[in-house]
């Protein structure tokens, strides 16, 4: 009697966008800059962005609407910033170049792929576009279409349907730590690339990544990364 057999699925992996594959802060930062200066708030720093970097675009906006008491609808402030993030965002977005390296790897060795972000459709669509990644990662899920953004895992899971692939057989691939709590609630394995390697030391949600690449960009290496995520560890 012939026994059929079928090979072992792939895992699918899963990008956030902002800070993993791409290099937008600086993008996301200026936008914030310029809307909160366009409701009369200035001195808006740097040092104040990144305690934004992983939230979604609307939980940031609601945090900075309430800590500056600004009467606009959140609705009309992510309008806004929306509209700065997109002047900039075509035309200069930079992607991470080992992070291309290990979507292409993914990609030509068969692993069902998606990008799951808390930015809007937008902007992950001008993003995808302006630095050609949409040819590799046409799939992608946005926060707000889901409704809870990072760290609940809202976004994970909804990427994981479209997928069609069970969320124990998924591996995400975040920069910061309401992504990599995202990911444990999800039931993913993560792969953590700190895009701040200051807030990755030990006590961190960062602890609950499978692998954890410390130094940040510089020190990813995606044959390494991709060595981990189809050793099932």
């Amino acid at each position: 009697m012939n026994v059929s057999t079928s090979a072992p699925r792939l895992p699918s992996v899963i990008f956030d966008l902002d800070g993993t594959l791409v290099d937008s802060e600086p993008n996301y930062y200026e936008a914030g800059r310029r809307t909160l200066a366009q409701y009369g708030i200035t001195g808006f720093s740097w040092e104040e962005h990144t305690q934004f970097i992983g939230i979604g675009t609307r939980e940031t906006l609601e945090t900075l609407r309430a800590r500056y008491a600004l009467d606009a609808p959140v609705d009309e402030l992510l309008a806004v910033k929306n509209g700065h993030y997109l002047e900039l965002v075509r035309t200069s977005t930079t992607v991470f170049p080992e992070m291309r390296a290990f979507a292409e790897l993914l990609r030509s060795a068969g692993h069902p792929i998606a990008v799951a972000s808390g930015s809007s459709r937008p902007a992950i669509e001008a993003a995808l576009s302006a630095t050609g990644l949409d040819a590799l990662l046409p799939l992608y899920v946005s926060a707000e279409d889901i409704g809870r953004g990072k760290p609940e895992p809202d976004v994970f899971l909804a990427a994981a349907r479209l997928l069609g692939t069970d969320p124990a057989d998924c591996v995400v691939i975040e920069d910061a730590g309401p992504g990599v709590e995202a990911a444990r609630r999800a039931g993913m394995r993560c792969v953590a690339v700190p895009y701040d390697e200051h807030a990755a030391g030990g006590g961190s949600a960062y602890d609950h990544a499978g692998l954890i690449f410390r130094g940040g960009q510089r020190e990813f290496d995606a044959r390494a990364a991709y060595a981990w995520v189809t050793s099932g560890s």
